[in-house]
């Protein structure tokens, strides 16, 4: 029986549970098959808060996260890709900690990603969250956090800068955009898998900021102090970012140690939340960062 004719169990438990038919290669050709079905959902948040898992696209990226030891449940790759010793390993590799392995045409891989032109490899991985509690800030260490971000590209695009400035962590406060949706992971470029992200709430950050004693750095339209004139030096740095249509709540830009803006002289009257974030992540880390062989 080929597992295009798979109807019983639990096909959910295959993306998001490990339980059943895995430690196996099994080929798909349609749509209609009950796991393809369930790696498909995994575009809905529904789908991935009840799985706990969430979909990353390529090739490179899938190794780079089972590298970094990420638990992949299940590995999906286009029939053209058979045979190439990369996408052999990691297949190899996914069966022997229990993944399962799916063989897959070219329209079905298209389906799962929704793009006309998808990559030729898709992993199915467990998500991970950490807890403020573990996080014991320590000397030059720099941390992000982030007071209801709503734009997946945004966040994405803040994961990936955070990680290329040696930040720590980002800490997510309150009701966020999942930063496991699909465009959110694209637009990390596979950082989501470098950076550990953490959630929690107003009073949970606020507790946990007074407990460590870290230095919050805030941006917000009334900061009377230039972004470039402080000190980032003599403490753990948390960069507080506000919400893209609102910016930083009285409640937390209250409890900042900091509160900075970045000068402008053009029409523009604010920048990209994204854009704000590398600014501010670039300057909290510039004493820290130098050019290596990459530069």
């Amino acid at each position: 029986m080929s597992s295009d004719d798979y109807s019983g169990g639990n096909p959910r438990g295959q993306v998001g549970r490990g339980e059943g038919r895995v430690g196996q290669v099994k080929e798909v050709t349609s749509l209609a098959n009950p796991i393809i079905k369930d790696i498909r959902a995994l575009t809905q948040k529904k789908a991935r808060d009840e799985s706990g898992t969430f979909i990353a696209e390529g090739l490179k990226l899938v190794i780079d996260a089972v590298e970094l030891g990420w638990t992949i449940r299940t590995l999906v790759y286009a029939k053209a890709a058979k045979g190439k010793k990369p996408v052999d390993d990691i297949a190899a590799r996914t069966v022997a900690r229990g993944g399962l392995v799916l063989e897959v045409s070219e329209k079905v891989i298209a389906t799962v990603t929704r793009r006309d032109n998808p990559q030729m490899v898709v992993g199915v991985f467990e998500q991970r969250y950490g807890s403020l509690r573990d996080i014991k800030p320590r000397a030059n260490e720099t941390y992000v956090a982030l007071d209801r971000v709503r734009d997946p590209g945004n966040l994405g695009t803040i994961i990936r800068t955070a990680d290329a400035a040696g930040v720590s962590g980002v800490i997510l406060i309150g009701e966020t955009t999942d930063p496991f949706s699909l465009e959110t992971v694209r637009a990390t470029m596979g950082s989501v898998f470098a950076v550990p992200v953490f959630r929690a709430s107003v009073a949970e950050f606020l507790a946990w900021q007074k407990h460590t004693g870290v230095m919050v750095v805030g941006t917000h339209l009334a900061g009377a102090v230039d972004y470039r004139t402080i000190d980032y030096r003599p403490r753990p740095v948390v960069v507080l970012m506000g919400n893209e249509q609102a910016g930083l709540p009285d409640e937390l830009a209250a409890k900042a140690d900091k509160l900075a803006r970045i000068p402008q002289s053009g029409r523009a009257d604010s920048l990209n939340l994204a854009i704000a974030t590398g600014v501010m992540l670039f300057e909290a880390r510039r004493h820290l960062l130098t050019l290596d062989d990459r530069g």
